[in-house]
C-alpha cells in the first residue's frame, strides 16, 4: 500500500494547502483540518483515467480504518489530479462520477461492506458513498466551477467522513458551522449556494460536483454490491 508517490505530490499538495489558507476560502472545516494536520492529500495523474484508482482506493481503506481506530473531527482526504485542467462543469461532473463508480466497484470487489448508517441509493435523501465500511461525502473542485469556492487549478475530489457531521450534530455544533460556511460562501459569490441541503432532506449526490442541477437530474452512480 502506498508504495510510490506521484512525482508532483509535494507541489500539488502545497497548491491545495495555499488555496485553503486564503482568507476568502469559505470552508472552515477544511481550514481546521489543515491547521490540525488532519488533511491528507494524495496526488494523482488524470481524473479522466483509471490509472490511479487502485492506489486511491488503498488510501481510502487506510483512511477509513485509521478513523475507526482513532476518531477525530475535521479529517479529510483530498485527491488532487494533475489533469485535465481544461474542463467544463458538465465534463468535470461526468469524470467525477466515473471515478466514484470505479472506486465503489473496487470496494465491492475487495469485499468491503457498505456503511449501514447511510443508503447506497443515490436517489435516497440518506445517501452517502461508502469505502472500507465508512460513509463519505465528496466535494469536487476544478478550474471551471461556477461557484468561486469550488474553483481550484486542478480537478480535486475531497472525501469527508459522514460520521464527522453526525458527531458535530450530537455536539450541537453542526448548524452553527454550516451557517458560518454559507455566510462566507455568500460573501465570496454574492449569493447563497442553491444546491446545499442537509443530510436527510435531499440526496447529497446532487452537491458533489458543485454544478447547479435541476430537479430532473439523475445521478449516474449505481452501487453494485449488496447494501
Amino acid at each position: 500500500m502506498f508504495d510510490w508517490a506521484y512525482p508532483n505530490q509535494d507541489t500539488l499538495a502545497a497548491e491545495l494547502h495555499q488555496h485553503i489558507v486564503e482568507t476568502a476560502f469559505p470552508c472552515v472545516g477544511a481550514k481546521a483540518a489543515l491547521a490540525r494536520g488532519t488533511l491528507e492529500v494524495l496526488a494523482a495523474r488524470d481524473l479522466a483515467s483509471a490509472w490511479d484508482d487502485v492506489r486511491i482506493h488503498d488510501r481510502l481503506l487506510h483512511f477509513a480504518a485509521a478513523y475507526r481506530e482513532k476518531p477525530a473531527l475535521f479529517r479529510s482526504l483530498a485527491i488532487v489530479f494533475e489533469q485535465p485542467v481544461t474542463l467544463t462543469e458538465a465534463r468535470f461532473e461526468r469524470l467525477l462520477w466515473d471515478r466514484v463508480q470505479s472506486l465503489s466497484d473496487k470496494d465491492v470487489w475487495r469485499g468491503q461492506s457498505y456503511d449501514d448508517s447511510v443508503s447506497a441509493d443515490p436517489g435516497d435523501p440518506h445517501f452517502s458513498l461508502s469505502f472500507g465500511g465508512e460513509a463519505f461525502f465528496v466535494v469536487g473542485l476544478h478550474p471551471a466551477a461556477s461557484r468561486p469556492a469550488r474553483r481550484f487549478p486542478h480537478p480535486t475530489m475531497v472525501f469527508n467522513l459522514h460520521d464527522q457531521f453526525e458527531v458535530l450534530r450530537a455536539q450541537g455544533k453542526y448548524e452553527g458551522m454550516r451557517e458560518k460556511i454559507m455566510v462566507r460562501d455568500e460573501a465570496l459569490a454574492g449569493s447563497r449556494n442553491p444546491m446545499l441541503a442537509r443530510h436527510g432532506e435531499a440526496s447529497e449526490a446532487r452537491q458533489y460536483s458543485g454544478r447547479a442541477v435541476d430537479a430532473d437530474w439523475q445521478c449516474p452512480f449505481r452501487y453494485k454490491g449488496e447494501a
